[in-house]
């Protein structure tokens, strides 16, 4: 499938699926978007200082690169998995400019040792950051229960990938998520609220990155 590259509002890049019109974050700004649905309403909820953290959709490595540098202003201790079925290719990465970035220009070492790290085996990237990459279909993956305290649901969304965001993979979800732990995901549409409640989330919208005006946030209690 066609993958190109395109600026968002606020400066940062993304991959456009034109076939699909559809990106990988906001065109409202890729960095905007990360920041606000998976570390301030998601990360930002876990008090913990060791962490486990589950990531549908890791694509650019964006979430994980924010997650790591945010972890060094709290010095929590991060286990991090992300499950990914394309990975981008190095062509694409380089044309992102993500090393420019403000956010994380001091950590661009660290966000080329993300995508150069093996898959399907733990890295030690961070003495407080791990990454363990899993190239897998959604379908395919059976996470272990009780296992995660965090998931950054970030797939591609129902509209073109209607089959990821189904009741059976919430259901998955939940069931591997601890107690307490959180989910998070930028969507906000009635019918995935409906499925996550039905599945045992305790559901609430609150509000959504620039150009979205809700999102969703679930909790556990089992």
């Amino acid at each position: 499938m066609k993958r190109e590259v395109i600026t968002t509002n606020d400066g940062s890049k993304t991959i456009h699926l034109p076939d699909w019109n559809e990106s990988y974050h906001s065109i409202h700004g890729a960095v905007q978007e990360a920041q606000h649905v998976f570390i301030k309403s998601g990360l930002s909820e876990i008090t913990k200082q060791e962490v486990n953290i589950l990531e549908i959709g890791f694509g650019t490595g964006l979430n994980a690169i924010l997650t790591l540098n945010k972890a060094k202003e709290t010095e929590q201790k991060i286990h991090y998995s992300g499950i990914e079925a394309y990975p981008i290719q190095l062509d694409e990465l380089k044309a992102l400019n993500y090393e420019d970035l403000p956010e994380i220009k001091e950590s661009e070492e660290l966000f080329w040792q993300l995508h150069s790290s093996e898959w399907n085996k733990t890295n030690n990237i961070t003495p407080l950051f791990d990454l363990y990459k899993i190239q897998l279909f959604l379908d395919d993956f059976q996470p272990p229960k009780n296992a995660y305290d965090l998931i950054y649901f970030d797939a591609f969304g129902p509209r073109v990938q209607p089959e990821m965001w189904s009741k059976e993979v919430f259901e998955k979800l939940f069931n591997s998520l601890k107690n307490e732990g959180v989910f998070v995901t930028y969507c906000a549409k009635g019918q995935v609220r409906r499925d996550l409640i039905e599945v045992g989330f305790q559901v609430e919208k609150i509000p959504g990155p620039p150009g979205k005006r809700e999102m969703l946030r679930g909790k556990v209690e089992k």
